[in-house]
């Protein structure tokens, strides 16, 4: 029996500098399908890499999401500590919904008056 499969955004930091998208891919896909991999370097004033952290989109179901997060958190992995949480919805993307809302309701109070 297949057990349903959702969506997550996952965050995924304290990775280290030679880490890359194939690495995280590897790793994650052990509990899920992963679909997306970005993986973000804030550098210092020099241009150094300072902070490295990735976003990774994956299909999981919930037990499975459970066991990845669990498994792998705190894991020290290639010159870094993994820290997994659900990542925040961005700025934009809430944006983007709330003005797709705004106009689906604009467009049912028109078919309504017109109705």
């Amino acid at each position: 029996m297949k057990m349903n499969r959702e969506m997550k955004h996952l965050y995924v930091g304290g990775l280290g500098q030679e880490i890359s998208g194939t690495d995280l891919q590897n790793q994650f896909s052990r509990f899920a399908e992963v679909s997306d991999v970005d993986i973000i370097t804030g550098k210092d004033d020099q241009g150094n890499p300072q902070k490295i952290f990735a976003y990774i989109n994956i299909s999981v179901a919930e037990a499975d999401l459970k066991k990845c997060m669990s498994v792998l958190s705190k894991t020290k992995w290639k010159g870094g500590a993994l820290q997994i949480q659900l990542a925040k919805e961005s700025f934009l993307h809430r944006l983007a919904q709330e003005k797709e809302r705004r106009h689906l309701l604009r467009r049912r109070a028109v078919q309504e008056r017109n109705g």
